[in-house]
């Protein structure tokens, strides 16, 4: 079940978020994902609790969103600073963003593909795992194209591409390696973590 301790760092970061961000549509655009998790949780956690492992990923992956809300992607200080110092050439930010993009939904997926027996063969699991995380992430990808359609100029902070052409291809190309990370690092321990909810 989601925890005190997890709903109480959620709602700090939230309002911390929330006052006085770069700018307050791309602070809505980009917390809005967290906010949805929430109330899903929120809605499913009697009827589907998760894991404390998945619960946690799941918080990580919502404290992302809201410093990008906060700062936009392109503009969060420690990144500025690893640019400015000859690190990287870009504020990379969007990067951990898009990794978490992968990482995380690899081990939701997981989760509900192991718990709902959706394959009757497991061998087909991590191929699964990621063509819905891969999926998630295209999806994204044009909800952000959709976005700058909608709004015009003021997307350019919601996009965060920088002026990099490949933009898209490299965000998707990190939530890749965000799912192949999380099934290569976590599958025996979110194994272990769905034994126990069970034995619950």
């Amino acid at each position: 079940m989601m925890n005190k301790i997890g709903v109480g760092v959620f709602f700090l970061v939230l309002v911390w978020s929330a006052i006085n961000p770069k700018d307050y549509l791309t602070w809505i655009m980009e917390i809005a994902p967290a906010i949805i998790a929430f109330i899903v949780l929120l809605v499913t956690q009697k009827r589907f609790p998760l894991t404390n492992l998945l619960y946690r990923l799941i918080l990580i992956h919502c404290i992302i969103l809201m410093i990008g809300g906060h700062y936009t992607y392109a503009e969060v200080p420690l990144f500025d600073w690893l640019k400015n110092n000859g690190h990287f050439d870009r504020n990379n930010y969007d990067k951990i963003g898009h990794f978490a993009q992968g990482f995380v939904p690899a081990i939701v997926a997981r989760e509900i593909i192991i718990r709902h027996a959706v394959l009757n063969n497991q061998g087909w699991l991590n191929f699964f795992v990621i063509s819905v995380c891969l999926a998630i992430s295209a999806f994204y990808e044009l909800i952000e194209w959709w976005g700058a359609l909608l709004i015009g100029q003021e997307a350019e902070a919601f996009l965060g591409t920088q002026g990099y052409i490949w933009d898209t291809q490299s965000d998707m190309a990190y939530a890749l390696l965000g799912v192949v990370l999380a099934l290569v690092t976590l599958s025996q321990l979110h194994n272990r973590a769905i034994e126990r909810l069970h034995h619950l």
